[in-house]
C-alpha cells in the first residue's frame, strides 16, 4: 500500500519523504527525468518509487533556453536574502519578484548583516525602489537576531532565495534549533559567497515562536531565468505597471521605442523607477 508523503530534502534524483507518522523515508521517482520539489505531496510505494504527486498550489522555479531548476513546491511565502556584504544584483531581485507574482507568492526582502553598518546605506539606496514599490523589508542580523522576521513567518511554508554569501544557512540555524545547515566564509576576493548548501531542504519552524510555519532553505544561485514565462506574465509580474497595462497606443507595445506608451509616460512622471524598466527590457529581450 503506497504511503502519503512530503518531500523535504532533494538530492539530484534522489529525496528525503516525511510520512503522515512523522518517519523519514528515502524516495526516488519512476521515470528518468525527475520533475519533483522540495515540498511536493506524493505517493511513496512500499519500496521507494514516488508513484505520483499531488496537485500543487505553487510551484516556484527557474529556467533558461536549456533547462528548467525547481525551487520549492507548495510555498506561501518567497524570503529574498540579500545582505550589506558581498553586494547583491537588483535585478535577481526583480526576476525573482516577477517569479513570486506569477505564483501568487507573498514576498519580503530580508536585508541581512545589518550589523555592518558602514555598509547600510549602500543597500538601503540599492533597495530604495521596491521600498517605493511598497515591498516589505525587514532589516536584521541572522547571526546576532532573526526575531525582526518572526511575526511574518508563522502558518506559512517559506521559500529562502537569494545569492550565495547572503546568509541563507547562517538564518536557517537561527529559526531553527539543531538544523545544522552548513554555512561558509566569504570569497572576499570576488565580492561573493561561496555555495554552501547544495541541495534544498523543508524544516518545520518551532511551535513556540511561528507555529504552523516551514521554511525551506535553499542552495546559493547567480541567475534566476524566466525563459518559462511569456513576455505579458513578465509584463504583470511588475506590479507598479498594472495601472497602466492596456493604456499604450499599440497592444503589443515593448515600452521601450513605440510612440504613445503609458509605461513610459509613467516613466517620465517619476511613478516607475528607471532601474526597474531597465529590468523589465532585458527580460523582453531573453525571451
Amino acid at each position: 500500500m503506497n504511503a502519503a508523503g512530503t518531500i523535504v530534502a532533494a538530492f539530484g534524483r534522489h529525496y528525503e519523504i516525511e510520512l503522515a507518522d512523522g518517519r523519514i523515508a528515502t524516495g526516488y521517482p519512476k521515470g528518468k527525468k525527475s520533475l519533483l520539489a522540495v515540498g511536493d505531496e506524493v505517493q511513496l510505494s512500499p519500496d521507494g518509487q514516488i508513484m505520483a504527486h499531488g496537485e500543487r498550489r505553487s510551484l516556484l522555479y527557474r529556467s533558461d533556453a536549456y533547462r528548467q531548476k525547481l525551487i520549492a513546491a507548495n510555498a506561501t511565502q518567497l524570503l529574498l536574502v540579500v545582505a550589506t556584504d558581498p553586494s547583491f544584483s537588483d535585478m535577481l531581485l526583480s526576476r525573482a519578484l516577477v517569479a513570486a507574482e506569477h505564483q501568487g507568492l507573498t514576498h519580503t526582502i530580508v536585508l541581512n548583516k545589518c550589523d555592518l553598518v558602514a555598509a547600510l546605506p549602500a543597500a538601503r539606496k540599492l533597495l530604495a525602489p521596491y521600498i517605493a514599490l511598497g515591498c516589505r523589508v525587514v532589516e536584521l542580523s541572522a547571526k546576532f537576531d532573526p526575531s525582526p522576521l518572526l511575526p511574518l513567518l508563522a502558518g506559512e511554508s517559506s521559500v529562502l532565495v537569494g545569492q550565495s554569501g547572503m546568509g541563507k544557512s547562517t538564518l536557517t540555524n537561527a529559526l531553527v534549533p539543531g538544523a545544522a545547515a552548513p554555512t561558509r566564509e566569504l570569497s572576499t576576493a570576488l565580492d561573493s559567497g561561496k555555495h554552501t548548501t547544495t541541495y534544498a531542504r523543508r524544516y518545520k519552524l518551532p511551535n513556540d515562536t511561528c507555529p504552523g510555519g516551514t521554511l525551506i532553505d535553499s542552495p546559493g544561485l547567480q541567475e534566476f531565468g524566466l525563459k518559462h514565462l511569456t513576455a505579458q506574465e513578465i509584463e504583470f509580474g511588475f506590479a507598479e505597471f498594472r495601472p497602466f497595462l492596456g493604456q499604450c497606443r499599440f497592444r503589443d507595445c515593448q515600452h521601450d521605442a513605440e510612440p504613445g506608451c503609458a509605461i513610459k509616460q509613467a516613466l517620465a512622471e517619476g511613478i516607475i523607477h528607471p532601474r526597474r524598466l531597465d529590468h523589465f527590457r532585458q527580460f523582453i529581450s531573453e525571451q
